[in-house]
């Protein structure tokens, strides 16, 4: 049986109320049941999004994929640690789904998995990479000195330094997304939430 088998057979139980408020305590935990089973999913459709990005070049010397494992690539070879190097991989995952605000839609899917300092980074990379060439579309590429302050500044610049503006080489030799698809699987794997609130 397929996993979306058995989503469609969980799925014939479902709560019958039209608010929350007329919800009960045996449809919310049939409700968490799914919310698991949706869960064991996340790393696929990580990995299905990631390959949309093989076809993308946007104008760029490689595809948006090719970046992406150059990053990561770069990252693992440093001796970075998995879930530093989980970063580096979907940092630009939202370059699909929202170009101009992809930064936040990569963070927003890390937030759950990865540190407060690697959050940071992954929310904050898009305005840190500007550094680097801004100047040349009429922004300012010193915006990211508002940010000064934070703990993260130096951590966020080093990884846009070194890995992520250098990571459009046509001739860079990178692991394949095969490679790095363990990590994905074990930070989006499901966990006990048992002891967790939901936001």
């Amino acid at each position: 049986m397929t996993l979306d088998a058995t989503i469609q057979d969980k799925n014939d139980k479902r709560a019958k109320f039209t608010s929350f408020a007329e919800s009960t305590k045996a449809d919310w935990e049939n409700i968490m049941v799914h919310l698991e089973t949706t869960q064991a999913r996340v790393a696929d459709r990580l990995i299905e999004q990631l390959e949309y990005l093989r076809h993308d070049f946007g104008g760029f010397p490689v595809n948006r994929l090719e970046h992406c494992l150059q990053t990561a690539t770069r990252a693992e070879r440093d001796g970075r640690d998995e879930e530093y190097i989980l970063c580096a991989l979907v940092h630009d995952i939202g370059d699909n789904l929202s170009p101009y605000n992809h930064a936040a839609v990569a963070a927003a899917i890390v937030e759950p998995a990865v540190s407060k300092a690697n959050h940071w980074l992954v929310a904050h990379h898009g305005i840190f990479q500007g550094y680097f060439f801004w100047q040349h579309i009429g922004l300012d590429p010193n915006a990211r000195d508002n940010f000064r302050d934070s703990e993260y500044f130096d951590y966020t610049a080093e990884f846009c330094a070194k890995y992520d503006q250098v990571a459009f080489d046509p001739d860079y030799k990178s692991a394949p997304l095969e490679h790095f698809e363990p990590i994905i699987r074990k930070f989006f794997a499901p966990r006990d939430r048992s002891n967790e609130t939901i936001n």
